[in-house]
């Protein structure tokens, strides 16, 4: 009796990515595994700090930075008022309303997360305590939200 062995071409892949690394190659946008979901996150969700970003000028804010981060948070945006105070935004989209929607996906957890990285930014940039608030700018199936004064640093 002989046995058939498989050639190099029609052995299968011993790693998922390898196959699928292959077969998403010509047309990356559109591969919808695992190891292209995190960079795809990211390029979206930079997109819709992007659009926050002008929408916020056009309010009059002034830009400090964007993507502050420090061990235990992460702040979007930055901001500051004509008057001086600033603005810490945090940028949620969702393209379901389920479970709440965008809004609502910033819990008492992230608010804990975004004021820690607020007082690291104010600790290493400023001597004056300058009058902050946290305002969430959330896209619900594609329209702006702006939630000014959506939570304070003492509820967390």
């Amino acid at each position: 009796m002989t046995r058939k062995t498989q050639t190099d071409e029609t052995r299968p892949t011993l790693c998922h990515a390898t196959a699928r690394a292959r077969d998403c190659a010509s047309d990356a946008a559109q591969c919808s595994h695992n190891f292209s979901r995190g960079a795809r996150s990211k390029t979206v969700g930079a997109a819709f700090e992007t659009r926050a970003l002008t929408f916020l000028q056009r309010q009059r804010l002034r830009f400090v930075a964007r993507n502050v981060v420090c061990r235990g948070g992460e702040i979007d945006l930055v901001m500051s008022e004509p008057d001086g105070a600033l603005v810490f935004v945090e940028v949620r989209a969702r393209a379901r309303s389920g479970y709440g929607g965008a809004a609502a996906s910033v819990v008492w957890r992230k608010q804990q997360r975004i004021v820690r990285a607020a007082l690291h930014f104010l600790s290493t940039h400023d001597d004056a305590m300058p009058a902050c608030r946290f305002d969430v700018i959330a896209f619900e199936r594609g329209r702006l939200v702006w939630l000014r004064d959506a939570f304070r640093a003492d509820e967390c």
